[in-house]
């Protein structure tokens, strides 16, 4: 290839901390909770209806099993706080939740209930202690310290009660306090416990909260919410088994006559949803996932406020994030029709395999959303974002996963949709969105896949098979570098020549720089390849790399001499080499610009210029003559700058001889005169091309050149 990628230092050492582990999260949460609907009136009657709906209803065979109160289940007499019992801990309702003849608490009689059921209970907190606690003095059970001792005399959030101030954790008898807390939520059977109005600030209530559950003797899953900050991801699942990403699904936009709220949401706060999907995908995984929210979905349109499509789409859009599946709506009032969708086990089955989906494309109105199961299929979901008029999504395969063909199988409906290969393209009605699962044809795949965990590979020097069920097979090899070594052996090429090889590793560094390795073919060192993380060592990524094959059976040796290099999990090679390779420069005088695009001097650029302000609407940087040997989809390399700061760079949108084909979201290179590679699939035909990047309301990445493989 004329241009390779980039060199850099490795970063880190070993592997990094796994997410929390307290025996549940392993799969995201389903079930019910009270706040959409219920809100501020929780009681013992209507709680208990709810969890009698999702066992009836079937829901729960379907695995909704939580039944979740929210808020306002403890008195609140004022902006003085929560009341408190004589150890300054939240006291029950007793209104709404009475307790039983035997004096049993009433929100424990309520968990008896659910639990008669087969079901799971959950209750909600927020961080700090009561103003009421410190006020009376009240003592920390089984410790000589009391309320103030421990209060900090910062406000905490409590949205609906107030008067809650927070707590100084290097305080003696800080952590007993949340400690004995959390046995009492124990002792009532509490099986899932919200921490809500969590911030930046909250992290010791986070890691208190963790630690007093682990401590209780009782499995409780424990989810944070909400809007949580994505630079802080990784110590949220370090102490946590979910987190919500944003604000409230419900739009609080009107109520029924008699009172109740309608509808629940609307398409508008959905919308919300997709690009956080897109920004949080990097985080979530198995035992602890990204919250999207409450599906507000199952009553109909009046009650839940979206369409039969919409609400499709949203459970579609959650399933494919791997998101908790908590339902807000009124279980009592089940629109058939919909409780079908939601009990649908193979949409279900893309939910609970745990692996978070990426976006492949991002046009405006057009979304399309691809994750690969651990058995090599691959989950494509196509949404039309637009709530008003009808869509048509157009997808590459290649940038889901397919670098061949593949039977296409409708998810919703379990119908086939016939053998797919090259692009796929749909139309989508208003806010409406299809599932399709793809399994590729072996002989048409046009790729071998080599698992780095086969027993066909040498490891040495500390590397080691790890579990990761994310990755194809459920398992990678960790601990390459600093030594070790993983050589993929017997990799066949039919003839020799530069193969595009495709490699699929996992690299939780933070920042924008990940680690790196040297890349060793046949005992001869290729080249040492600088890595993008990916967001975490459960979240595979894949970067493509030219590597010089031998006709016949060849070794694919990863190492780093000094430092940690990333996690592997595949190697997939095609059956064929790339003949040819052409670069063309983005400021060549064969490129049209328009719109306020320019060419720019850029001394690390090859050719030592780019084109910069592509996109903010009209600006627009045209690649004419792009030359193609036969049509089909091309693996093409952009070079490119982008000095955002943060995780998530600019984007820009791909259209192919006036057909729109991709939006791609690019990783921030550190600054806009270091140029960074990305491998963009694009269909093009026999012949001459135009490739044209744009971005209809902001700046794109300033460009270098592309590189046509074929």
């Amino acid at each position: 290839m004329v241009l390779g990628a980039l060199f850099g230092a490795a970063v880190g050492a070993a592997p990094s901390a796994s997410a929390q582990s307290n025996g549940v999260g392993s799969t995201p949460a389903m079930g019910w909770s009270s706040w959409s609907y219920i809100r501020h009136d929780p009681t013992a009657a209507n709680i208990e209806a709810q969890a009698n709906a999702l066992k009836s209803s079937g829901l729960s065979a379907a695995g909704y099993v939580y039944v979740n109160v929210d808020d306002f289940w403890y008195d609140c007499p004022g902006s003085q706080g929560p009341d408190v019992d004589a150890y300054g801990r939240w006291v029950t309702n007793t209104t709404s939740f009475p307790s039983s003849s035997s004096g049993e608490n009433g929100i424990a009689v309520v968990a008896d209930y659910v639990h008669s059921l087969g079901l799971k209970f959950g209750l909600y907190v927020t961080p700090g202690i009561s103003d009421q606690a410190v006020s009376q003095n009240t003592p920390i059970l089984g410790t000589s310290y009391t309320a103030d001792e421990i209060a900090d005399g910062t406000s905490e959030a409590n949205y609906n009660c107030g008067g809650m101030q927070g707590i100084d954790y290097s305080k003696p008898g800080a952590q007993t306090f949340i400690d004995s807390w959390a046995d009492e939520f124990a002792s009532w059977g509490v099986d899932y416990l919200k921490l809500d109005g969590v911030g930046d600030s909250d992290v010791g209530d986070v890691q208190a909260w963790s630690a007093a559950l682990a401590q209780s003797g009782r499995a409780i899953h424990f989810e944070l919410s909400n809007s949580l900050d994505i630079a802080n991801a990784s110590t949220w699942a370090q102490y946590s088994n979910g987190w919500r990403t944003g604000g409230d699904i419900e739009c609080y936009c009107g109520s029924d006559s008699s009172g109740n709220p309608q509808p629940l949401t609307d398409w508008g706060n959905v919308q919300g949803r997709f690009a956080q999907v897109a920004q949080w995908q990097p985080y979530g995984g198995p035992g602890a996932f990204n919250d999207y929210d409450s599906i507000e979905f199952g009553d109909g349109s009046t009650v839940d406020g979206l369409s039969t499509a919409e609400g499709q789409s949203q459970l579609g859009l959650w399933a494919m994030a791997a998101s908790p599946l908590l339902l807000g709506i009124d279980l009592t009032k089940l629109n058939s029709t919909e409780l079908a969708d939601l009990t649908n086990t193979a949409v279900v089955a893309v939910d609970q395999d745990g692996v978070d989906a990426r976006r492949i494309v991002s046009n405006v109105n057009q979304q399309a959303f691809a994750k690969t199961e651990p058995n090599g299929d691959v989950i494509l979901g196509l949404f039309n974002y637009n709530g008003s008029a009808s869509q048509t999504v157009t997808v590459s395969l290649a940038a889901a996963g397919i670098t061949g063909s593949a039977t296409a199988t409708n998810v919703w409906t379990g119908a086939s949709a016939g053998t797919l290969s090259g692009t796929y393209s749909v139309t989508l009605g208003a806010g409406a969105s299809q599932l399709l699962k793809l399994v590729p044809v072996a002989a048409t795949s046009g790729s071998t896949t080599y698992q780095a965990a086969s027993s066909a590979n040498t490891l040495a020097g500390g590397a080691a098979t790890a579990g990761c069920n994310s990755c194809l097979g459920g398992q990678k090899v960790g601990y390459v570098g600093d030594g070790g070594t993983l050589t993929f052996n017997n990799v066949q090429a039919s003839t020799a020549g530069n193969y595009e090889v495709q490699l699929t590793y996992l690299d939780g560094t933070s920042g924008i720089v990940g680690r790196s390795a040297t890349i060793t073919v046949n005992g001869t060192a290729v080249e040492t390849l600088a890595f993008t993380p990916t967001g975490s060592f459960a979240n595979p990524g894949t970067v493509t790399v030219s590597l010089p094959l031998k006709a016949g059976a060849n070794t694919i040796e990863l190492s780093d001499a000094s430092a940690y290099a990333p996690d592997f999990a595949a190697a997939t090679v095609p059956t064929a080499p790339t003949t040819s390779s052409t670069t063309y420069l983005a400021a060549a005088s064969a490129n049209t610009l328009a719109g306020g695009a320019v060419v720019q001097s850029c001394s690390a650029c090859t050719g030592g210029e780019k084109v910069g302000f592509v996109g903010n609407g009209s600006g627009t940087l045209t690649f004419n003559g792009v030359s193609a040997t036969n049509a089909g989809v091309y693996p093409v390399q952009v070079v490119y700058c982008d000095g955002t700061s943060g995780t998530t760079g600019r984007s820009a949108t791909f259209t192919v001889n006036g057909v729109v084909v991709q939006t791609n979201v690019f990783t921030p290179t550190g600054g806009f005169s270091t140029p960074g590679t990305v491998t963009a699939y694009l269909p093009l035909k026999a012949g001459a091309n135009t490739v044209e990047i744009s971005n209809g309301s902001a700046y794109a990445p300033d460009f270098n050149a592309i590189v046509v493989n074929q």
